[in-house]
């Protein structure tokens, strides 16, 4: 009797606390006590009001069968040297502070443990750290998150569990499906990325349901892959980063773009949209790989929106940047695409020699009025001092708000040479389809004419001419 005595209090006070979080109004996803949970999931509670995140406190996740704690991630930890993207991009090599970590696709990121959207905050888990037929709690202190008129408190232990799905997909499955709302293989795409296969032979396919997916994109070292989401407006993946945000104080792999794939073969994008919610040096999406197909994709970055290495085929799609839209190392060929800038110019073209660059065919190129197409200016310091190679080629291509001069700054002799850039036009014209006046062209560009280089012109028009031999099909 005593014992139950002592019990009995200490039940009370659970139980107050339980009533005391359903009054607070707030739903949380997954819901306490679900099974077949993703073990991809993030963590989300939706308030009546807007939460604001807190600067103390941890989220715990233990495992409920053998009591062990599975991730903590502690709010008093910094995201970023700069968590709103608004500070240096330059790499500080003295800074020791320990910022938030998250490991994705290999490769470490600073990240935001908590995002708010409106009145939704979605916490985000270190990936990889939940298994198959586990069951979970999570806890979340004071302080973490909190409303204006504090009537959340935090969720005591025990009181948010849920229980993972008994096992992912089955050996040999070439086919998955993502959705926000966890009733699929994957709630993430990362999730269904790191599940993915590598150097795969055959082709395995990831569909994205409808829904706005905020997470940053890693993955490496796949082949014989296709994302597909349900179409461009109602699918979209996006995430805030920059150079700021993740800036290049660590060695390897660029870490600002949204999205981004290093090492990778054989692999197509389509129907979907990737914003960087964030401006700067921020791409939407950076390429690294050979056979890379985009097809009906929207990619909305900020400076260097899209950057390229290797070879990529893109058609039917629409780049917006604000600046350097395109960081172009590698070889690309644009089929019926739209590449907007809403300032400066449209590309910084650093092809090497021996390697096509950037060739539109039956393009539109929009600018800001006094865009211009390229440039070359010297960048002693840089990755290069300059690209004596540089290319870029227009075949028909319609061009609005575009200056007269077309393209540059260049840098000028005697420490440039400019006799084997390709920026060439053939067939150009304006909004109203109105040739344009290639004289008013900056002088290292070329007007190309009919008859005297059709063969030019046919070979620009072959992909496999630019993709070195690559024949691209659209799946």
């Amino acid at each position: 009797m005593k014992l139950l005595l002592l019990l009995s209090p200490v039940a009370s006070i659970a139980e107050c606390r339980r009533l005391s979080h359903r009054a607070s109004g707030v739903d949380l996803f997954p819901a306490n006590s679900s099974d077949n949970v993703n073990i991809d999931t993030h963590l989300i509670l939706t308030f009546p009001t807007k939460p604001i995140i807190g600067s103390k406190g941890n989220i715990t996740v233990r495992d409920e069968e053998d009591d062990r704690i599975i991730d903590t991630l502690d709010l008093s930890i910094p995201s970023s040297p700069s968590p709103y993207g608004n500070g240096s991009n330059k790499a500080n090599y003295t800074d020791k502070t320990t910022y938030q970590t998250n490991i994705v696709g290999g490769v470490d990121f600073y990240f935001s443990p908590i995002i708010v959207t409106d009145n939704v905050a979605t916490i985000y888990l270190h990936n990889n750290r939940l298994r198959y037929n586990r069951t979970y709690s999570v806890t979340i202190d004071i302080g973490v998150l909190s409303v204006f008129d504090a009537s959340f408190g935090g969720i005591a232990p025990t009181f948010w569990t849920f229980t993972t799905k008994p096992q992912g997909p089955s050996p040999g499955t070439k086919s998955v499906t993502v959705s926000a709302s966890g009733t699929t293989d994957f709630s993430t795409l990362q999730g269904a990325l790191d599940w993915a296969p590598s150097n795969s032979p055959t082709l395995t396919t990831i569909n994205i349901l409808p829904g706005t997916y905020v997470e940053l994109i890693y993955f490496q070292y796949k082949s014989n892959l296709l994302i597909r989401g349900s179409s461009r407006n109602s699918t979209s993946i996006a995430y805030p980063n920059n150079s700021a945000f993740n800036p290049p104080n660590r060695q390897g792999v660029s870490r600002r773009p949204a999205f981004s794939f290093k090492g990778v073969s054989d692999i197509q994008l389509s129907d979907f949209s990737i914003t960087n919610l964030y401006r700067g040096q921020a791409e939407a999406l950076l390429i690294d790989g050979v056979r890379v197909v985009l097809s009906n994709m929207q990619l909305k970055g900020s400076g260097d929106a899209l950057t390229t290495y290797g070879t990529a085929y893109i058609s039917g799609s629409t780049l917006i940047g604000d600046g350097d839209t395109i960081l172009g190392y590698g070889s690309v060929f644009w089929n019926r695409s739209t590449i907007i800038t809403t300032a400066g110019p449209v590309s910084w073209t650093r092809t090497p020699q021996g390697v096509h660059g950037n060739v539109l065919v039956d393009c539109t190129v929009e600018g800001d009025g006094n865009s211009t197409l390229a440039r070359l200016p010297d960048n002693t310091g840089g990755v290069a001092a300059n690209w004596p190679y540089a290319e870029m080629v227009l075949i028909n291509t319609t061009l609005d708000g575009i200056s007269e001069v077309g393209w540059g700054p260049v840098q000028g002799p005697p420490l440039f040479d400019a006799r084997n850039v390709r920026f060439w036009e053939y067939g150009t014209v304006d909004a109203n389809g109105k040739a344009v006046d290639y004289a008013r062209r900056l002088n290292v560009s070329m007007h190309l004419t009919s008859p005297r280089d059709d063969e030019v012109v046919r070979q620009y028009r072959d992909p496999a001419f630019v993709l070195d031999g690559w024949v691209p099909v659209v799946l």
